[in-house]
């Protein structure tokens, strides 16, 4: 079995060819690991989970101690069973990375509270009819009960404070993992408000210690380099050396001379 812990961001949707589906995301760990539990030392297997992060002057002394062994301060420890002894330390991490597109999971959360409800709200009932000698009767519960046992009993549906419960949902289906952002993508409605605690169970192995994925960044000399090589080279000059200098001046001069003899022949 594999588990998270995460906290439920607000529902959006999700593209898929043609299709539209209605997702949930949920910021899911990093979480670390803060116990191991194993048969030989306390009858069951578990590992404990941390997640979030919480300043130290808030935590007890005792589960402060507890949790620097794994080097961590967290907001919230849960405890998830295991079917065995897994080969997992103090201080390893899990990531949404754990989990693939197509798990079902089941999702654990505290529905949003409701306060005091009447029977109406709280349990669908239908109510008194509004006419026909009925008055102020509309939202009644009605009948209780026989005059015989003479008390109500236990799980009877009446008034009284709505949600704030635990609740799971089970075979939701993951629609996608942003392994960078570590958000988990779920089809459908979770329970609880945005910002709450979910509890996110599958089955498979659990993975633990995957490396983040990193995009790959071009060097930014390596598209200078590119520029250079599409840009157009334009020729050099040629440099004049000094022996070249010097036959022009020669040059020059026999062109002097010449037109000096050919002025006096022609005087």
């Amino acid at each position: 079995m594999k588990f998270i812990l995460g906290k439920k961001m607000p529902m959006t949707q999700v593209w898929a060819n043609d299709k539209v589906w209605a997702v949930t995301p949920v910021q899911a760990g990093p979480c670390v690991v803060t116990q191991v539990k194993t048969t030989a030392t306390d009858k069951y297997s578990a590992l404990q989970l941390a997640y979030g992060i919480r300043k130290e002057k808030n935590i007890k002394k005792p589960q402060l101690g507890h949790f620097k062994k794994a080097g961590v301060a967290p907001m919230h420890v849960r405890e998830f069973r295991t079917e065995g002894d897994l080969a997992v330390n103090v201080g390893d991490k899990v990531t949404a990375g754990t989990f693939a597109a197509g798990d079902i999971v089941a999702v654990t959360g505290t529905s949003k509270g409701r306060g005091f409800q009447g029977v109406v709200k709280r349990y669908h009932f239908a109510g008194g009819r509004k006419s026909h000698g009925n008055k102020d009767q509309l939202r009644m519960p009605g009948s209780v009960g026989a005059k015989g046992p003479a008390h109500i009993f236990k799980g009877m549906r009446m008034g009284g404070r709505m949600g704030n419960e635990r609740v799971t949902v089970t075979n939701l289906e993951i629609a996608s993992v942003d392994l960078e952002k570590n958000i988990i993508y779920i089809k459908g409605a979770l329970p609880g408000a945005a910002e709450g605690l979910l509890l996110i169970k599958g089955q498979g192995e659990l993975a633990v210690n995957i490396a983040p994925v990193v995009e790959e960044v071009v060097a930014e000399e390596v598209v200078a380099e590119e520029v250079k090589e599409e840009a157009v080279v334009t020729e050099e000059a040629p440099v004049e050396t000094a022996e070249a200098k010097e036959e022009t001046v020669e040059v020059k001069e026999e062109v002097v001379a010449e037109e000096k003899k050919e002025e006096a022949q022609a005087a």
